[in-house]
């Protein structure tokens, strides 16, 4: 199998694991009958922030059958699909031992990694 079919993979898994868990979660939401929270989801004015959320308690919120928090998950795994095709792209690089590639990806994947872990808490 070539690397490229792998990247191609990588990536539709990504995005069919996403919205499978995206349409769960809000699937779930409506069967307990919290459609407010459906709502408040597609409002331009939603009072539901994403940035007050820990991973600590997405993985809590699921073993309660949490829609809320099974929509946070999608969008974790959306999130970590693109960040996964550049790690995959530095082991591809670095298999063909591009080194000007291969830092250059590097350098992208520390870009994304610092605007998705650090970045947050400079700007708060």
């Amino acid at each position: 199998m070539q690397f490229e079919d792998v990247i191609g993979y990588t990536l539709r898994a990504g995005v069919l694991i996403s919205a499978v868990l995206l349409i769960a979660g809000i699937a779930l939401l409506i069967a307990q009958g919290r459609t407010e929270v459906v709502q408040a989801l597609v409002s331009p004015h939603s009072l539901i922030n994403s940035s007050t959320i820990s991973f600590g308690k997405i993985t809590a919120g699921l073993s309660s059958f949490n829609g809320l928090d099974l929509i946070y998950l999608g969008l974790i795994v959306l999130i970590a699909t693109p960040v996964s095709r550049v790690v995959l792209g530095i082991a591809q690089f670095a298999r063909e031992k591009d080194v000007l590639y291969t830092v250059i990806t590097i350098i992208v994947l520390f870009n994304l990694m610092f605007a998705i872990f650090i970045l947050p808490y400079i700007i708060r």
